[in-house]
């Protein structure tokens, strides 16, 4: 259980590593957000299986391909949010980071995702 917990801590510092971004706790559960708005959620560090939550486009179907996930319920995931299980059987990381990143794009205002361009195209 040690890997899904290490990945769970990788995926937190991603995304907190956004511009805007900051950790909440609503519902009891850690969160990541941009302006108010959820881009990630992680639950509890104490959770039996760790996982995240996205919302997705463009990659939504190949993040339901991963063993154990599923369309987000309370009618999240007809909105495109995915639960993603941290397993042995989870995407590598780089892949894990993009999804958040994608779900960043989706939900963050468009002056922070213009500043995450400005970030990744700089030399």
């Amino acid at each position: 259980m040690s890997r899904p917990r290490d990945t769970r801590r990788k995926v937190l510092a991603f995304a907190l590593g956004l511009p805007g971004a900051y950790e909440d706790h609503p519902w009891g559960e850690d969160v990541v957000k941009a302006s108010g708005k959820v881009v990630v959620f992680l639950g509890t560090a104490e959770r039996p299986e760790p996982g995240m939550t996205v919302k997705l486009r463009e990659s939504h179907e190949q993040a339901l391909l991963v063993p154990g996930a599923a369309p987000t319920g309370y009618g999240l995931g007809r909105a495109g949010w995915v639960d993603v299980p941290f397993r042995d059987t989870t995407p590598p990381l780089d892949v894990l980071k993009d999804w958040v990143e994608e779900s960043y794009r989706i939900v963050a205002p468009k002056r922070l995702v213009a500043e995450l361009d400005r970030r990744t195209t700089a030399p």
